[in-house]
């Protein structure tokens, strides 16, 4: 085992299996892989420095959370990025943060609403000093994903709230394809400053709206601008 590998183990989870699998999703999502981009057991065990059987388990991860196609007789490859899939998982994404964004409305307390305001403060933050690129941005994004965590955070269902963290991160090659094709830049400060103020001023039914749009709307320019790359299904 690779002394990298000892320490993504420590870092991101309990097992090595587990932290491979971390490091090929971000890599996957931030589209380093590429779609249908082949998953070579030897590369991987250079890379990694790990066992057929460990890669193997981190791959069946990855399968699971649809990031990953096994092929019979073939190995893995990454999974396309598709018309037929981007739909559908816009759909099931909807359908999951509203539900969610309306549970933690009238669930949320003040340390809830304390969360919301100050996640999206610092996001905020990060885009006054990168204004032009902050999509691109690592720290940027880890604040997105926070400030989106914390919509929904008083839910109340551990169920729910997973199956949509496994959605998200399907979702954010898609939001990179958006950004890396999307001619014009988007106002997602203006989009998030509406959810929180409707969130916190305990408007459910706006909030839905907004949230249902927001993930629309980065669906349907992924849709418009990136289809060069994009197959049908």
């Amino acid at each position: 085992m690779t002394t990298t590998a000892l320490k993504a183990r420590k870092e991101f989870g309990k097992t090595l299996a587990s932290d491979i699998a971390h490091r090929l999703r971000n890599e996957i999502v931030t589209c380093q892989l590429k779609p249908n981009e082949s998953l070579k057991f030897d590369a991987l065990r250079l890379s990694f420095g790990a066992s057929f059987t460990t890669l193997r388990e981190a791959l069946t991860l990855l399968v699971a959370e649809g990031l990953v196609v096994a092929e019979e007789q073939r190995g893995y490859k990454v999974a396309p990025v598709t018309l037929e899939d981007l739909h559908d998982l816009t759909h099931a994404r909807i359908l999951i943060e509203v539900n969610l964004i309306r549970r933690s409305i009238e669930r949320g307390d003040d340390d809830w609403e304390i969360r919301v305001i100050s996640c999206l403060h610092r996001l905020a933050k990060i885009e006054e000093r990168a204004p032009e690129d902050y999509a691109g941005n690592a720290e940027w994004k880890s604040a997105h994903r926070q400030f989106h965590e914390a919509l929904v955070s008083a839910s109340g269902s551990p169920t729910l709230l997973a199956v949509r963290n496994s959605l998200f991160d399907r979702a954010e090659r898609y939001r990179n394809l958006s950004a890396l094709y999307r001619p014009r830049p988007r106002d997602k400060a203006g989009e998030h400053r509406a959810l929180m103020q409707a969130a916190i001023g305990r408007n459910a039914e706006q909030a839905c709206a907004l949230i249902a749009s927001h993930i629309q709307t980065t669906s349907d320019n992924v849709a418009k601008y990136a289809s060069g790359v994009i197959s049908a299904g």
